[in-house]
């Protein structure tokens, strides 16, 4: 059965994260953002969502597991942050309803939600530049960045939230990144 553990980065949806890779028959478990890489056993990661890049423990050498990872939200900015991207405050703010338009119908994470859909997300923060291997894979009215991807070293990351119900083919989001971790 694949396992996907889903770090804890403190935010408030973590806890749904966790439900939606469980109901969909996956192995999972929350682990605070602290874990000892080294305890980690998992055929992928999501880092959750979370208010403050500076409280992020161990994501960085997460990323280093050689697994799959799926960043949301803060999840993603880190990823971006660590590896050379650029991450700043969003002209946006808070929670909303936002169309998000899919560029890569290629992309394993979210190409199968071309050409656009809805999701809820927070653009308190969100990454102004991607790291070099990585591409742009959607883009909203309100954040150049809404998902990229470095397919090559399997590191995905989403600025909204595919765990709630306001996103429309959350669910989807996750299939696929099984999909990846499964591959």
């Amino acid at each position: 059965m694949t396992r996907i553990v889903v770090v804890d980065n403190h935010g408030q949806f973590t806890h749904l994260e966790h439900r939606a890779l469980r109901d969909m028959g996956v192995e999972t478990e929350i682990i605070d953002n602290t874990t000892p890489p080294e305890e980690i056993e998992a055929d992928g990661l999501v880092l959750s969502g979370g208010p403050d890049i500076e409280d992020i423990g161990n994501c960085a050498d997460y990323l280093e597991l050689d697994v799959p990872v799926l960043g949301i939200c803060l999840g993603m900015q880190v990823i971006a942050d660590e590896l050379g991207g650029r991450v700043g405050g969003g002209e946006y703010g808070g929670y909303a309803d936002v169309n998000v338009e899919i560029l890569d119908e290629e992309d394993p994470l979210v190409g199968s939600l071309a050409p656009e859909t809805r999701v809820w997300a927070s653009h308190a923060d969100e990454v102004k530049e991607v790291p070099e291997g990585f591409a742009r894979t959607a883009t909203s009215d309100v954040c150049g960045v809404e998902a990229m991807a470095d397919p090559e070293r399997d590191l995905y990351g989403v600025q909204w939230h595919p765990e709630v119900a306001h996103t429309e083919e959350g669910e989807e989001v996750f299939e696929n990144f099984r999909a990846i971790c499964e591959a």
